[in-house]
């Protein structure tokens, strides 16, 4: 141990010596110090030191490891409880968790444990409603939810088009001159019309930030990180923001959200998507979507995108009158988080479910830049088209993990005439779609080798005598 190092174990001191049955007197005379400085000790007032940790570990066999430092892991645990939104306005500080673990290490694994025993079962609980929703029965199963999944979840459930903005974005690029590109004709009309001046800044001037405006200099920072495509889109979301406040305020009030964070988190999310309107104009955009069958990443060089910002800009043709393919979206992280799901038609729970360990969009880790491109089968026959690709962040220095997520775009196969996906989709008798599920809890399909979870609807198989090749057999 390090000199210059502390150890305060007051807690564990005390739980110790109450084991063993000894008064601080007691104690205090075993380890040749007086009752008063022991005193100190248990309260955290005085550190252990070198002579006494080996003094207790002499005297009472103690391991000294077991006094150095708290439990980090119960520690991270604890304060993820406290972090549930069941638990918002309750979240102790960190001393005073620490303090409970120190004081009462078992009650806090077994708040630990009966949290995780309550999440458990709101899965399980969520789950069994999505499969009593598939079938027509409604359910009045609600759980508190943080604010940006109320957004999330308002956002999968209705078309992802706010024809608001879009109306707005097509009259504010009437008013542009974007013959030299969009970018010089919004940097123009922010520094003619609003005083703001737009610079891109270097990492280490800007480390934390893709985009900030100081209204005090009127200048409009952007971080040189970002692709061209991503600057872009984030000099579009301030202007949006400045220009387009009326369409955005309907698009929030469209989703109905419950709190002023939820609404807050929707304005951000409403401001994307009038970027996207225009960076890609709504009717250019659908046509050549057309004459492109839906190649994402001919749409994306054609107007100067991204392959994810292509993608996206695809599941918003839902004009009534002038639509598109009715995609669906859904992104993912590298460890299976859902980060977004939209639909043109709202996200199909019901049909599609989208979380499937098979489906290609995890593949895609393995493989970064490529498109991978499936037909899908569900369990009632369900056929599905799913392109997929990674989609990489914010550039990184070399000491940075760089930020990889995966797309998943997807619609019914009875499109594929339509895409130039279509020789990799093909499904006949000689070539099979992938056999895929809504969700493994959801999912009754025997045999599957990616299979994470039992389902619900099955009891598990405990048949010592026969074994199979997924991790849960069931009957």
């Amino acid at each position: 141990m390090a000199a210059s190092q502390k150890i305060f174990a007051g807690a564990r001191i005390r739980r110790i010596r109450n084991e063993k049955g000894l008064s601080q007197t007691a104690m205090a005379e075993g380890l040749g110090i007086s009752p008063s400085y022991l005193n100190l000790i248990e309260r955290n007032q005085r550190p252990l030191t070198v002579q006494l940790l080996l003094k207790l570990a002499s005297v009472y066999r103690i391991n000294p490891e077991e006094l150095q430092g708290e439990n980090a892991t119960s520690l991270a645990e604890l304060k993820e409880v406290f972090a549930d939104p069941l638990l918002a306005g309750e979240m102790p500080g960190m001393h005073e968790l620490a303090e409970t673990v120190e004081a009462s290490p078992n009650a806090a694994l077994a708040l630990v444990k009966l949290y995780r025993a309550y999440r458990e079962q709101a899965e399980r609980l969520s789950d069994l409603s999505q499969m009593l929703a598939s079938e027509g029965r409604a359910t009045a199963v609600t759980a508190k939810r943080l604010p940006v999944d109320e957004v999330r979840g308002a956002l999968e459930r209705r078309p992802y088009h706010f024809p608001a903005i879009e109306d707005e974005a097509e009259s504010f690029l009437k008013l542009l001159d974007v013959k030299e590109g969009l970018l010089p004709a919004l940097k123009d009309w922010l520094l003619r019309e609003q005083g703001i001046s737009v610079r891109v800044l270097p990492a280490a001037t800007m480390p934390n930030w893709r985009r900030r405006y100081d209204r005090h200099s009127q200048r409009l920072f952007i971080s040189e990180r970002l692709s061209p495509a991503d600057q872009l889109r984030e000099i579009a979301m301030e202007t949006a923001l400045i220009r387009m406040q009326v369409a955005i305020d309907r698009g929030v009030a469209d989703l109905k959200l419950s709190t002023d964070e939820a609404r807050r988190l929707a304005r951000f999310e409403m401001a994307r998507y009038a970027a996207l309107a225009l960076m890609m104009p709504y009717q250019a955009f659908l046509t050549q979507a057309g004459r492109a069958k839906h190649d994402v990443a001919v749409l994306a060089s054609r107007f100067s995108v991204s392959f994810e910002q292509a993608a996206t800009r695809l599941v918003t043709l839902a004009r009534p009158g002038a639509s598109a393919i009715p995609f669906f979206l859904v992104e993912i992280d590298h460890a299976g988080n859902r980060l977004r799901r939209i639909g043109a038609e709202g996200f199909p729970h019901d049909r599609f479910g989208g979380a499937c360990p098979k489906l290609s969009h995890h593949a895609c880790f393995a493989e970064p830049g490529r498109v991978l491109v499936e037909a899908a089968e569900m369990p009632d026959g369900g056929l599905f088209a799913t392109i997929a690709r990674t989609v990489d962040g914010p550039a990184t220095a070399y000491h940075e993990r760089p930020r990889r997520t995966a797309i998943l775009l997807g619609c019914d196969l009875e499109h594929t005439d339509k895409l130039a996906y279509r020789p990799s989709l093909l499904v006949s008798k000689d070539v099979a779609a992938l056999p895929i599920g809504p969700a493994c809890r959801l999912c009754e399909r025997t045999g599957c080798l990616s299979r994470a979870e039992p389902p619900l609807t099955r009891p598990i198989g405990l048949d010592e005598a026969v074994t199979g090749f997924s991790a849960y057999d069931f009957q």
